[in-house]
């Protein structure tokens, strides 16, 4: 009864943190509508999170694990909403569309293979494996701004909200990982986890200076969830 409620319980607070961390993206699709405009930003971290949610909430589906479907159909729905606020706003709409028929393409694979595959452990394999791929994409976009934080002593350019929740909520799924004993859920989160830590690790060798005028970052850009 005791590990039901503890499981319940992690679930429910992971499932909260991470619906948070999605909706960081209003507040980046609200900057849009106010310039008419989405800037010298990217539609990568949109379209990426889209890609990885979808394929979490088809990985929740194999495995029959509600609370990765719900908390993936609901990232889903988001990060396709600012996917789509983002072309609105954007100028050079053919590489947003190109960037989105790149993912439609895998999405389509997957989807195949799962629905005409008759070894549904077998599809839980690959597409556990595809979802472990894409979160190691998504952890190694940062490291060059490791690499520049390192070179220049200066940690004005990482966005430390989002890396405290990044840090927060790779640990909870990483723990919810762990009780439900899936491996697959278990090691993106601990590698999201132990980058997020190195990044707030590099706040304390080298402090922000007093005389900075605020970060220099583009949230969303490098901080991507994993489910």
């Amino acid at each position: 009864m005791e590990a039901v409620l503890s499981k319940n319980t992690l679930a429910s607070l992971s499932t909260v943190a991470t619906v948070l961390q999605f909706l960081t993206g209003s507040i980046i699709c609200r900057r849009y509508f106010k310039k008419k405009s989405t800037g010298d930003t990217s539609a990568v971290p949109f379209i990426s999170g889209f890609l990885s949610c979808f394929m979490w909430l088809k990985y929740g589906v194999l495995t029959e694990e509600s609370t990765l479907i719900l908390v993936n159909f609901i990232g889903s729905a988001l990060f396709l909403t600012y996917t789509v606020i983002f072309f609105l706003f954007c100028v050079n709409k053919r590489e947003v569309v190109r960037q989105i028929m790149v993912v439609s393409c895998i999405i389509l694979s997957a989807t195949v293979y799962t629905t005409f595959s008759t070894d549904t452990e077998r599809s839980v394999r690959v597409i556990g494996l595809l979802c472990c791929f894409l979160a190691v994409i998504f952890f190694a976009s940062p490291l060059s701004t490791l690499a520049h934080v390192i070179r220049t002593q200066n940690t004005d350019s990482l966005p430390f909200p989002i890396i405290v929740a990044s840090f927060f909520v790779c640990l909870l799924w990483t723990a919810y990982g762990v009780l439900i004993n899936d491996l697959y859920v278990q090691i993106p989160n601990l590698l999201g986890g132990v980058l997020a830590g190195i990044q707030l690790m590099l706040y304390v060798i080298y402090p922000k200076s007093k005389t900075s005028h605020g970060p220099r970052y583009s949230p969303l850009v490098s901080e991507n969830p994993v489910l």
